[in-house]
Order: structure tokens, then C-alpha cells, then sequence
């Protein structure tokens, strides 16, 4: 899906290249927390001895109860899941 976003400004100032930086900026951003969720979740693995994926699979099929770390845990990976999408989007972008 393809989608168009149109920006005016009263400025004479070219609003192109500052859209650009804006853009990586926020990218640079996302990938920060996207290297601190990744922490976490390595964390988690590391101290309960199993990959996300597998976490995510176990927990969603109901194998693990619903210990606040598991719970955490969910919640971080879906918030990595959130952070890639959005860095994605913002890298996939072409200003016009």
C-alpha cells in the first residue's frame, strides 16, 4: 500500500531537506530503542534458556503461565515488533 502525506508551509525556506533529516533522525531513534529492546529480550533468553520465538510460540499456546516476566517479555517483543515496522516505513519513505 502506497500512501501520500502533502506538507505546505508559509516558509520560503525548502522544506524538503529538512523533512529528510527529520526523517533520519527518527530512524536513528527507532534503531536506539530497537537496540535496547533487543537487549532485553536477550536478557529474557538468556535467563530462562529459550529464543523469543520459542518463548513467544510456548506462551501463546498457553504452556507458560502468566509470570510478570513472561508478560514483560511478550510486551517487548511486541514492541520490537512495533519499532521495526516503524523504522522500516521511515527508511522505505521517498520525499518528493
Amino acid at each position: 500500500m502506497s500512501q501520500q502525506v502533502r506538507i505546505t508551509s508559509p516558509t520560503t525556506i525548502p522544506l524538503k531537506p529538512l523533512i529528510e533529516a527529520a526523517l533520519r533522525d527518527e530512524a536513528r531513534l527507532l534503531e536506539w530503542g530497537i537496540r535496547r529492546t533487543l537487549e532485553r529480550l536477550r536478557r529474557f533468553e538468556a535467563h530462562y534458556g529459550m529464543s523469543s520465538e520459542e518463548f513467544e510460540r510456548r506462551f501463546q499456546a498457553g504452556e507458560l503461565n502468566d509470570h510478570p516476566d513472561f508478560i514483560e517479555w511478550a510486551g517487548e517483543l511486541a514492541f520490537y515488533r512495533l519499532l521495526m515496522a516503524q523504522r522500516d516505513a521511515l527508511l522505505g519513505a521517498d520525499v518528493h
